[in-house]
């Protein structure tokens, strides 16, 4: 089993593009083909009418459950819908495996309606610390990855989140008001203040690749589920922005976060925003 730093980095110097084919296999096979494509039965509710899964979910998870263990032995696999139906299956992720965090498809409304706001999220963890990301959008042919400590790239690309513009309103992505509780409703309503422009989210995993690639500022999000924010927040990190909880402690994928938190582009920005936060808590 690999059980330290120096391992994995020694995997990620060698097999990332193997993950990465992985990635893009599942979406090929399992996700696209069904993209506007989906019958009535192949979409199910979880928790509600804005909870959903499909079978393009439950099919790239599969995949990606079989495939990533045998690249890297030793690990495990944390995915968002074995989960659903297991929910001690989370627990591995405080474990001493290195663990695969999978989001088959991140954006499940938008990828039933037939919009290309959707991704597949895969990170790499171990001992709580995210490794390595891949966030990819097949429907928009965009593959971003961030290795910890050597960089965010967008189609081989080098990713940079810069800063905002002085004097220009801040663009905040935001927890739908559905998932998000009475007290953090009104966290979130400190962003209703001049010089901020807050928005409901899309896509996690896109709104923080929009994050690193500086077209947005900042995210504010009320949850924590390890498979929407894991592969985001490297890479708003390693794009050179950061991320804070409520208390001004930087989000845990293990958990037990203060919510709501923020990703921004830079420190300022994220400070900022989380001041806004604690002010309306």
């Amino acid at each position: 089993m690999i059980g330290h730093t120096e391992t994995i980095d020694e995997f990620l110097a060698h097999r990332t593009a193997d993950v990465e084919e992985a990635v893009r296999h599942a979406a090929a096979a399992e996700i696209m083909p069904r993209f506007r494509q989906l019958a009535a039965h192949e979409i199910d509710q979880k928790s509600g009418p804005h909870d959903l899964v499909t079978d393009a979910d439950r099919k790239a998870e599969e995949y990606l459950t079989e495939t990533l263990p045998k690249l890297l032995p030793g690990s495990v696999v944390v995915g968002e819908e074995a989960v659903h139906a297991d929910p001690a299956t989370y627990d591995a992720i405080q474990g001493a495996a290195p663990v695969w965090i999978v989001d088959p498809v991140d954006g499940t409304r938008q990828f039933v309606r037939g919009e290309s706001g959707f991704c597949t999220l895969v990170a790499l963890t171990l001992g709580g610390v995210v490794h390595a990301s891949w966030t990819y959008a097949p429907a928009r042919g965009q593959l971003a990855v961030a290795l910890r400590g050597r960089g965010a790239h967008l189609d081989g690309q080098p990713l940079r989140s810069g800063s905002p513009a002085p004097g220009r309103d801040l663009e905040i992505a935001t927890s739908h008001p559905d998932y998000t509780t009475d007290e953090q409703k009104r966290a979130l309503l400190g962003l209703n203040t001049e010089g901020v422009r807050p928005r409901p989210c899309g896509s996690a995993g896109l709104e923080y690749l929009a994050v690193a690639r500086g077209e947005l500022d900042a995210t504010a999000f009320s949850w924590e589920a390890a498979w929407d924010h894991a592969a985001g927040l490297l890479l708003v990190e390693e794009a050179g922005g950061t991320h804070l909880t409520l208390t001004g402690e930087p989000f845990r994928v293990t958990g037990g976060n203060a919510l709501p938190f923020t990703a921004a582009r830079d420190e300022a920005t994220a400070r900022r925003v989380r001041g806004l936060l604690a002010a309306g808590a």
